[in-house]
């Protein structure tokens, strides 16, 4: 039979025959296949999901929120860092031994107070004695050198000394009261007693006399670093810290974009956690370099301490206010509320009276506002009280 098969020709010149019926099966599933693959008129591509419908509001139920017209607001950065309490080493004085010798005892305990010339601790040293000695017999050359050259001028008034004799006679006086002044200056140096001082000017005899070493200023004893029966080297071994406590630093740990907003000048507040009252202060050192440990820049801040109530090496808090205005679109915090995927946003008045999500990103954070760094214009109406009722009334 002539029709019985069907043959097709392939490009090489080959020639391939297949039974009718089944050329003619397999055509058909080719013409069902292809039309299942080819959109038709009914069909269209997924739609996308909808849009979050607004929240609408009965007017019993608007009375349950707030709203808040946003504006722009000018406003002072602050920022808040831990510190560490330290001496104001500019009111803060180590206390050299201004002699040798061993230490005999002390006379003072950590924490007392005491005043400019108070004895600290006393010490058996011959180095008091001798200069104490050397300012006696300064004293006696120097008059005995004066009285001399007064009568070598009255000689060669009188023909009886050569002019040379007499000047020489006054280079010496000059020297010896030279002398004189130098141990006098020496004493000072060592804070011998002023009335000490006064008696061997006196020529009055003097009884043993202990070596002292006295407080410089006015303040209290912070460092004791001596001991009895330890040997000490004049202008070497320090023996005390005295320090005016009235006032102290506290160093800020101030990390990356936070040190944009500090600068010289600007006011502090320090909380220490331990009183109600919390203290004021000023930035008056911004470190020149990062500290490689912490990768902080140290900023130093000068605390008047009423009280004492700041200790050496106390952890503190620092709240510091920048002296520069900053502007921003400033919105409370409770206006900010958060969707499925963590993203702030707010609930923004719609013309028709809804409410539509509007998503916004934050800027720095003022206390109880946040500064709205996109999605929000000036004149625009938010809520700012009531935001999760509007929410869940947008659920429903």
């Amino acid at each position: 039979m002539r029709n019985s098969v069907l043959c097709m020709t392939l490009p090489s010149g080959f020639r391939i025959a297949f039974p009718r019926e089944l050329a003619i099966a397999a055509l058909a599933m080719a013409m069902v296949l292809v039309a299942s693959c080819s959109p038709t008129a009914n069909q269209t591509a997924a739609a996308p999901a909808a849009a979050a419908r607004n929240a609408t509001l009965t007017p019993a139920q608007l009375k349950n929120i707030r709203l808040y017209t946003v504006e722009t607001s000018k406003y002072h950065k602050m920022t808040e860092a831990t510190g560490a309490v330290d001496f104001d080493n500019d009111q803060a004085t180590s206390v050299l031994a201004p002699f040798s010798g061993p230490v005999s005892r002390l006379v003072v305990s950590l924490g007392d107070h005491v005043k400019k010339g108070d004895a600290l601790g006393i010490v058996d040293s011959p180095d008091f004695a001798t200069a104490i000695s050397t300012y006696s017999k300064a004293l006696a050359t120097a008059a005995t050198n004066r009285k001399l050259a007064d009568i070598d001028k009255d000689l060669l008034q009188h023909n009886g000394i050569s002019q040379r004799e007499e000047a020489q006679a006054q280079t010496d006086a000059v020297s010896a009261e030279a002398d004189r002044d130098a141990a006098l200056k020496a004493l000072v140096s060592l804070n011998v007693d002023p009335r000490v001082i006064r008696d061997v000017q006196q020529g009055k005899s003097t009884s043993r006399i202990e070596s002292v070493i006295r407080s410089p200023i006015n303040g209290t004893v912070v460092e004791k670093l001596i001991t009895p029966g330890q040997l000490l080297q004049a202008g070497t071994t320090p023996c005390f810290t005295v320090a005016d406590l009235s006032r102290v630093w506290v160093t800020a740990q101030i990390f990356g974009a936070g040190l944009a907003s500090v600068s010289l000048g600007d006011t502090a507040e320090v909380i220490t956690g331990t009183d109600d009252k919390n203290l004021s202060g000023t930035v008056d050192n911004i470190a020149a370099l990062v500290d490689p440990t912490t990768r902080a820049v140290g900023v130093r801040v000068v605390v008047d301490n009423p009280g004492g109530v700041l200790k050496k090496q106390m952890y503190v808090r620092v709240r510091i206010r920048a002296h520069e205005e900053s502007s921003g679109t400033l919105v409370p915090v409770s206006a900010i509320l958060r969707d499925d995927e963590n993203l702030p946003f707010v609930y923004l008045a719609q013309a028709d009276g809804s409410f539509a999500r509007q998503h916004v990103t934050l800027g720095y954070r003022s206390q109880d506002q946040y500064d709205i760094a996109e999605g929000l214009k000036v004149g625009d109406r938010i809520v700012v009280d009531g935001g999760v009722f509007v929410q869940f009334m947008q659920d429903q």
